[in-house]
């Protein structure tokens, strides 16, 4: 006797053993792909679907040889070598997406793929259709994903810039002449309907089939064309056991198309049907189409980004011997590459000035209008605009290792958010829809046996249109997308989720001193020499120290210079790094070797002993302690200025109710006086990271909702213990990584404008979601009373997500900081 699947019900070929455990009992199926997916089922705990299924799940087909060859090719090394990243024993690439028309398809494709064994992380950017996608190489291979997309009912490809624009003018296409044909089928069906509307009574019966059979033709090419997508959204929707937004579109087409033949071929006479589904049509239309261009307007500021890094460049491939140029492709570029940059052209590196002077304009990145100098030496940005001279640039990073591809990577994320309204919404919306299809039925039947087919008909059509929740559904993506844009067109990078909805809720700021408050380039003022050397003996020492370290206060030793003195042959062995509290190393100083601590006092002592008793400890400015096992060496003496905008930007932050706190490991003079500038009256000197920790969680015992600005290393576990987070750009690697938002521009004033567009967004995402609440609260039992035609539903329908996508518009426009001209710029 033939076995068969216990989750598909087809026959289990011979000799295969493949089970699943069920309810105590090896179940057999037929193939892996069964057995996984079964597993999956019963994982999840929702096993009592075989208990409940009225037939045998189908197997799904796979797509033919031709397209599983091309698929696979995506697997090759040299292939993936252009668009995947791999990060220790991760790979990552950007997928564009196909097919997908509401955000229950974002949820859909996330839900599938993050059950997949092997996916770690995805970020899908309803807006553009990007996927950004994560995953073990060891558990699953890329075409494997791109597949599982497939079959789910999607199209995915590695992201192209090009391809991308050329699908979205497609796209833009098929709507206008779907669109158009809607609108002449609307027109020439209403032409026929016309007379039976205004002298039904008085037509013939011959005249009157002519009529019918009229409205019947010109209605064809709008429902096998124009509705096409509708058609495919509902069987997708079929297909994953789900009801979506198009699915009780599509049964109220075929259901008057169907109503419509069934009278003209009965002679029945209650009316042709065919009109009002043109007309049904091309409102729903148009509403897509005007929503398609909404969203694409919401979501451009990645697409923009992406686009800025252009294909070829002019290489220089044996400089500084030669100076031919060559072209090259960008994706082909390595460090080291030296690459000319001619004015009038985009930098397609980050790297460094060799040769030339010009300036360079980086408001696409950092929102900074004016043009920045470069000289050689300097650092420069891929994706910024070379204005003036000739640029000679070697390449440090390229690829998914420039700073604006961690921005964009940064902008897929906040835009793959979702706060817990939009989730609650998700939610709500699938599970409105599910229970709409269900009033469906005995609306249909009641209003049959009240009244007739033909009114019951209407009334039911009218209803699957008129409360189908795609307004719900928008309400959240399109404003989180319009708000990101416009703050990241402003040098604000939103990359943490639930980040806006926190930003709004914000009741404390704390700030970090150097680098953050002040301008991050601190010079040395004094060095005081303690025991008997002189100031380049101990400079060498302490530049010898620092000589691997990015904190702005080792880069103000490494930059001083003192003239005269004996400089030292020193040797550097077994260098130790306490983060917060300096640095250390065994080092060999004119052939004494000798273990040398550069950083705090207290750390410093552990090696020297007691501190001095130093008669400048009052000086105002940052004091690093130097010192070995033979005592203190000298003290540094730095000095860092306050930014520019640091106390307006506080002045703004206190007008807004804000508590403001500032945690730095300088000592207390140093703080206090910073502190006593800017009238922030709580602060904390001389804090280890751990006392930083601290000393968030007690505010946020105290109910406060923190939000921490900072920019180095020993920020970095404060950064992640406080409930959103913000690091300046020029800060470290590490800190910018685990923030939740990156402040492109240096000006501290974008700090309170970023707390406003948070409310502000917040507040229209309540205004969406209340909108369409109301409007389904009140279009269901309209529609159920009969008060609403079918064509009235189509408008309704369609008004309500424009009027949510037009509402979330408002954050799409370019928001002006709220300060005034600082004394430099007057």
């Amino acid at each position: 006797m033939k076995k068969t699947c216990f989750h598909c019900g087809l026959d289990i070929p011979e000799n295969l053993h493949l089970t699943v455990r069920y309810e105590n009992e090896d179940r057999e199926t037929c193939c892996a792909g069964c057995q996984a997916v079964a597993q999956s089922i019963i994982d999840a705990g929702l096993g009592s679907y075989y208990k409940q299924r009225t037939a045998d799940a189908q197997k799904t087909e796979l797509p033919p040889q031709e397209i599983l060859d091309q698929i696979r090719l995506y697997d090759l090394p040299e292939v993936q070598s252009d668009f995947v990243e791999t990060h220790g024993g991760t790979r990552e690439a950007v997928l564009m997406l196909g097919g997908i028309t509401c955000a229950a398809c974002v949820w859909l494709i996330e839900q599938r793929l993050l059950r997949t064994d092997g996916i770690v992380r995805i970020d899908l950017n309803y807006s553009t259709h990007r996927c950004r996608v994560v995953w073990d190489d060891k558990k699953i291979r890329l075409s494997d994903i791109l597949l599982k997309i497939r079959q789910t009912g999607y199209t995915a490809a590695p992201y192209d810039a090009q391809k991308i624009e050329a699908a979205n003018q497609k796209e833009r296409k098929q709507y206008i002449v779907r669109l158009a044909v809607a609108g002449l089928g609307m027109m020439q069906t209403m032409m026929f309907a016309l007379p039976t509307y205004l002298y039904g009574g008085d037509i013939e019966p011959d005249f009157l089939k002519i009529l019918h059979w009229g409205g019947f033709l010109m209605v064809l090419p709008v429902v096998f064309y124009c509705a096409v997508p509708f058609y495919q959204g509902a069987l997708r929707d079929l297909k994953n056991r789900r009801a979506g937004m198009d699915t009780p579109i599509a049964a109220a087409i075929i259901m008057t198309f169907a109503a419509g033949i069934y009278s003209l071929a009965t002679n029945a006479g209650q009316g042709m049907y065919f009109e009002s589904i043109a007309m049904l049509l091309f409102f729903l239309l148009g509403g897509r189409f005007m929503e398609h261009i909404a969203r694409r307007k919401a979501g451009d500021a990645a697409e923009r980004l992406v686009k800025l890094i252009p294909a070829f460049c002019h290489r220089m491939p044996g400089y500084p011997a030669v100076q031919d140029v060559r072209e090259a492709a960008v994706v082909k570029l390595q460090a080291g590459d030296v690459v000319l940059v001619k004015p009038g052209e985009t930098i397609p590196v980050d790297g460094t000035v060799l040769e030339g002077a010009s300036t360079v304009d980086e408001s696409m990145l950092t929102g900074e209008s004016l043009p920045v100098a470069k000289m050689p030496s300097e650092k420069v940005t891929a994706g910024t605009l070379n204005t003036q001279s000739p640029l000679i640039i070697r390449t440090d990073r390229t690829g998914g290792g420039t700073r604006l591809s961690h921005i964009v990577r940064l902008l897929d994320r906040a835009l793959a958010q979702k706060p817990r309204t939009a989730e609650l919404a998700e939610q709500y919306a699938s599970s409105f829809i599910f229970g709409e299809l269900l009033l469906a039925v005995p609306v249909f039947i009641g209003w049959t046996l009240y009244a007739d087919a033909h009114t019951a008909l209407w009334i039911t059509v009218a209803l699957l249109v008129i409360t189908c929740p795609c307004a719900l559904s928008l309400a959240t993506p399109t404003a989180l997308a319009a708000s990101t844009g416009t703050l990241a067109r402003e040098g604000i990078l939103i990359g943490g989720k639930q980040a806006i909805e926190t930003l709004a809720q914000t009741t404390d700021i704390i700030f970090d001193k150097t680098g953050t408050l002040t301008r991050g380039n601190p010079a040395v003022s004094r060095i005081s020499l303690l025991g008997g050397t002189d100031e380049a003996f101990v400079l060498a020492v302490a530049q010898a120290l620092e000589q691997q370290s990015e904190h702005p206060l080792a880069r103000a030793i490494l930059n001083c210079r003192v003239s005269g003195g004996s400089v030292p042959d020193i040797a550097v062995k077994q260098r130790l790094n306490r983060i917060g509290e300096g640095v250390g190393a065994q080092l060999t100083v004119n052939g004494e070797t000798q273990v040398w601590a550069l950083g705090r006092a207290d750390y410093v002592a552990e090696i020297a002993g007691k501190p001095p008793q130093d008669g400048q400890a009052s000086e105002s400015g940052s004091a690093v302690f130097l010192g070995s096992q033979s005592g203190f060496a000298a003290v540094f003496y730095l000095t860092d200025p306050l930014k520019d905008s640091a106390a307006e930007a506080v002045r703004q932050l206190a007008g807004k109710n804000l508590t403001m706190h500032i945690l730095s490991g300088d000592r207390e003079t140093a703080v206090s006086e910073t502190a006593r500038a800017l009238g922030i009256a709580h602060y904390r000197a001389q804090a280890m990271p751990e006392d930083k920790l601290e000393y968030v969680k007690a505010l946020q015992k105290e109910g406060k909702k923190v939000l921490m600005i900072g920019d180095g290393i020993n920020d970095a576990p404060v950064l992640a213990q406080a409930d959103v987070s913000a690091a300046a750009a020029g800060g470290t690697d590490i800190a910018r990584d685990g923030a939740d938002i990156v402040l492109l521009n240096e000006d501290l004033r974008t700090v309170a404008h970023l707390l406003d567009q948070a409310r502000r967004t917040r507040q229209i995402i309540r205004q969406n979601l209340i909108w369409a609440g109301a409007y389904n609260i009140i279009a269901v039992p309209l529609a159920v009373l009969g008060y609403v035609q079918p064509w009235i539903a189509a408008l309704g329908m369609s008004f309500s997500s424009l009027a949510v996508l037009g509402n979330a518009l408002r954050l799409h426009k370019r928001g002006k900081i709220p300060s005034e001209k600082m004394p430099s710029e007057q």
